[in-house]
């Protein structure tokens, strides 16, 4: 009883599935997608009046016959007037589906009522005839793919810098041996290595240890035919610049008279290396050199110095490399160089070579000349000036009292002392050497004229002791001879009395003079004291003979000129 009911609902649920098409295929036809297409009914995509292709299942169960006619369907804008059912509501991954090729059209017969759901939008009436072969090979999968399909970016041309290096780097090259030359063979000449280098700053000149620093940029050129990749009047890049881990042939440069060295590494490592298309290499490092620079001091602080940079290979000889300077500016200072040293004046920056004879080979060398002068500002306020001020403080002590013993005894000893302790600190900053420097003739002429003046002192001192005591000689005799006149018993000796009337006269000539001026240095001055005499001459020598030493050095030592 149950399967008589049941089985008339299981035949109109089949018959009803014949009657309509796949969802898939409705939401197809009225043109929508998950892929963002437009709602283009699928129609519109052909020519009107072919049918959308054969979805016949090409299984023994569902093929269509080949020699079973299809009938001509004729289709008009009146009798299509149903709108897309609720299909085109279900799930839209279906369309992915079918998109992805997931879903096959084939195993969908094709029913004529299909039509009926197709929509128009033309108002003339449409044959769909049978479709021929060529159309029968375009689905409607493949018009999806070909509306979604990504465009493909268009393909460039390998020239790229990474590539270039690469191909030239792995064709053979071998960084360890040099290039050849011009001819293709090592064989035929050296490497021409073309330098030039920017001073960037230079400090540090140290006098006792003979050496200075120096920042700059060091940069050296050279023709490398292996890595050679093109012409002026190409499209590629004129230089390619390389990397950390690519290695090319360098030359073996080192700075002859360096003490100690290092290369800047922040923020990255301050090297460049390019190799333009003709094959030149340009090397440029930015690095700092202490170097050794032997002094000449005789005319110190008044000379001029000569510091020397000299590059040179340290394995290749002249017959591998070859150093030249560069033609144009091959050395250059930075802007406000030559004035900016602390102790020094820039005169002169010169370029010369200096070929390298060793009992290894000759090695090519070349060497820049820096010319410095000493400023002499510095010496002459800390030096000079103090040193002439010494002097003539210790000159006062002519114009003291001789009986102040404790002052001029202290002011000699202090000048003394004081002008000591500045020449010691002036040798402290210059190297124990075994000539005379200029500023050991000053300093040891002032300390002459202190000393000088702490001598005449004593002069003067035991002088007026002496006179002293023969004064005191001289007055006990008078008052013998007085007492011996008193007495005419007593002979006196006529040679005392001789010698005291000689006395009388002198004095009595030199108080009247003939002349006014000698009347009055009479009286200002005792000439028959000794002691004081000699301060007197004290006072006008030691000025005279000051100033005429400064004459006499300053001609000779500013006319000092730098060695060649």
């Amino acid at each position: 009883m149950f399967l008589i009911r049941v089985l008339p609902l299981i035949f109109v649920l089949f018959d009803e599935s014949f009657e309509k098409p796949p969802k898939n295929l409705n939401r197809l036809r009225s043109g929508k997608g998950s892929h963002g297409t437009a709602n283009i009914p699928i129609a519109s995509l052909v020519n009107q009046g072919q049918l959308l292709g054969d979805y016949s299942n090409k299984d023994a169960s569902g093929d269509v016959g080949a020699d079973e006619e299809q009938p001509n369907h004729t289709v008009d804008d009146e009798t299509v007037t149903e709108s897309p059912t609720s299909y085109e509501t279900a799930d839209t991954d279906d369309l992915d589906e079918i998109l992805s090729g997931d879903l096959d059209f084939a195993e969908y017969p094709r029913h004529p009522s299909w039509i009926d759901d197709i929509p128009t939008t033309t108002t003339t009436t449409t044959d769909i005839s049978e479709p021929d072969d060529s159309y029968s090979q375009t689905s409607i999968e493949s018009i999806a793919r070909i509306k979604i399909e990504p465009v493909k970016p268009i393909a460039q041309p390998q020239t790229s810098d990474t590539v270039i290096l690469e191909r030239l780097l792995s064709k053979g090259y071998d960084w360890r041996v040099r290039p050849p030359a011009k001819d293709g063979t090592i064989y035929s000449g050296p490497v021409v290595v073309t330098v030039n280098m920017l001073i960037r700053s230079i400090s540090k000149i140290d006098n006792v240890n003979m050496e200075y620093s120096v920042q700059l940029t060091f940069r050296e050129s050279w023709l490398d035919e292996r890595l050679k990749y093109g012409v002026s009047s190409d499209n590629l890049p004129e230089f390619l610049i390389l990397t950390a881990g690519q290695q090319i042939w360098m030359p073996d440069s080192f700075f002859q008279n360096e003490k100690h060295a290092y290369k800047h590494m922040i923020d990255k490592p301050n090297v460049l290396i390019r190799v333009h298309k003709d094959g030149t290499i340009l090397y440029s490092v930015r690095i700092s050199l202490v170097l050794s620079c032997p002094m000449h001091l005789q005319f110190y602080p008044m000379d001029v110095q000569q510091c020397f940079i000299d590059l040179a290979s340290y394995a290749y000889t002249t017959k591998d490399i070859d150093y030249v300077w560069k033609v144009d500016e091959p050395v250059q200072l930075k802007a406000g160089l030559s004035s900016s040293l602390p102790s020094f004046q820039l005169n002169n920056v010169s370029t010369t070579y200096c070929t390298s004879i060793t009992n290894t080979g000759t090695y090519s060398c070349l060497r820049t000349v820096l010319q410095l002068r000493r400023q002499f500002s510095y010496y002459l306020l800390q030096l000079y000036i103090p040193s002439c001020m010494l002097v003539i403080v210790s000159w006062v002590s002519f114009w003291i009292d001789r009986s102040a013993v404790p002052a001029r005894v202290t002011l000699g000893v202090t000048t003394l002392l004081t002008m000591t302790t500045q020449s010691s600190g002036i040798n402290a900053k210059l190297p124990p050497v075994a000539y005379i420097k200029a500023i050991d003739v000053w300093i040891g002429a002032c300390l002459t004229f202190i000393f000088g003046a702490l001598l005449e002192f004593a002069w003067v001192t035991y002088i007026a002791n002496r006179a002293q005591g023969r004064r005191k000689e001289v007055k006990e005799v008078k008052n013998k001879v007085l007492l011996v006149r008193e007495n005419d018993e007593v002979w006196v000796p006529r040679i005392i009395r001789d010698q005291e009337f000689e006395k009388s006269k002198v004095l009595h000539n030199r108080v009247n003079p003939q002349r006014p001026f000698y009347r009055w240095l009479a009286r200002t001055i005792d000439w028959h004291d000794e002691a004081k005499r000699a301060d007197l001459v004290s006072r006008l020598l030691f000025p005279l003979l000051f100033v005429s030493f400064n004459v006499a050095y300053w001609i000779h030592y500013a006319q000092y000129q730098s060695p060649t």
